[in-house]
């Protein structure tokens, strides 16, 4: 019998990537490439990064185009009705034969973090997301658009709340925070006063790479960066009880994943969060994502999000897979 084969896409807002895998879950073919959220890069840079990723991972899996039966997108960037048709347009301009079916990136995180194929996913990278999904698979959102909407906790928010505290403390508005001298030594700067002026008037940048320096300080004990680390988990948290109550979850028994690579940071930020969600629905569990959130995408173009055994074959090839790749996160 011939076998099926279906491609996964996972767009991101610094990388992207696309898997072929065969009907069983074995994973054949991978691909890599830069960002492909539309706010940043627009629909033809989309368009770029959707032909570069796909067409690696066909050339590595040594198939084509028309020996696909099926594929699935997450897309970041896609959150509101009203950009379905030009995401659609962007997707077409493949050329795929076989059907497709698209969502933010968070639903395919979702997908490959639960064996249930419904739950709510949290996304804490450079910012931050979060979608759900109930068992009738009517899904809940927030609005993606971070501290704009009032949404907080991905790695861009906790440097810049991190700022923040170092701003108090120079102005005698809040407490002393190791937090100043870090960020003296990693921008150069010759002293709180020319931090903060660097800052203002751009001569130095601090970026979301530069949270890993707060989780240090955190670590270290100091209490303003550790008061960060637990208000980014509870903030995260808000966007999880927000969904769960818009599907009506707070009774029942889901996983909430969690995706990104700020989550790695500190146990303390998984900690407040998890307060945050048990406080409204006790029996979620939290669980890390096992393998990349594009194994979701694949998952969604096969229709086999509640196969346990496609997704753990899934799981365990991609991730073999990844481990070949000197490019790979």
């Amino acid at each position: 019998m011939t076998s099926r084969y279906f491609l996964g896409v996972d767009v991101g807002a610094t990388k992207s990537h696309a898997l072929i895998a065969d009907e069983a879950g074995q994973a054949l073919g991978l691909g890599i490439g830069g960002p492909g959220n539309y706010e940043s890069v627009g629909y033809r840079g989309l368009e770029r990064t959707l032909k570069a990723i796909v067409g690696e991972a066909l050339s590595t899996a040594k198939l084509s185009k028309a020996r696909l039966s099926g594929a699935g997108f997450g897309i970041a960037g896609y959150d509101w009705p009203a950009e379905e048709e030009p995401t659609r347009r962007a997707i077409q301009a493949l050329g795929l034969p076989a059907p497709f079916t698209f969502a933010n990136d968070t639903i395919i995180g979702l997908l490959a973090g639960t064996e249930q194929g419904c739950g709510v996913a949290v996304v804490a990278g450079t910012s931050c997301n979060c979608w759900g999904r109930d068992p009738q698979g009517r899904e809940g959102h927030v609005t993606g658009e971070g501290p704009r909407m009032g949404e907080y906790g991905g790695a861009g928010e906790i440097v810049e709340e991190a700022v923040r505290a170092v701003s108090r403390a120079w102005s005698k508005r809040g407490p002393a925070t190791a937090l100043t001298q870090a960020f003296i030594s990693l921008t150069g700067a010759t002293d709180a006063t020319d931090l903060l002026e660097g800052l203002t008037l751009g001569r130095y940048k601090l970026s979301a790479a530069n949270a890993v320096t707060v989780f240090q300080v955190a670590s270290e004990g100091d209490a303003v960066a550790e008061g960060i680390i637990k208000w980014a988990g509870r903030e995260l948290g808000s966007l999880a009880v927000g969904v769960i109550r818009q599907l009506a979850l707070e009774q029942a028994s889901f996983e909430v994943v969690l995706v990104g690579s700020t989550f790695k940071g500190s146990p303390l930020l998984i900690e407040a969060m998890s307060a945050a969600i048990h406080a409204v629905a006790p029996a979620a569990r939290l669980v890390r994502l096992p393998a990349p959130p594009v194994i979701g995408g694949v998952l969604l173009g096969m229709g086999a999000a509640t196969d346990r055994q496609v997704r753990r074959t899934l799981i365990a090839t991609t991730n073999d897979l990844l481990a070949t790749r000197s490019d790979a996160p």
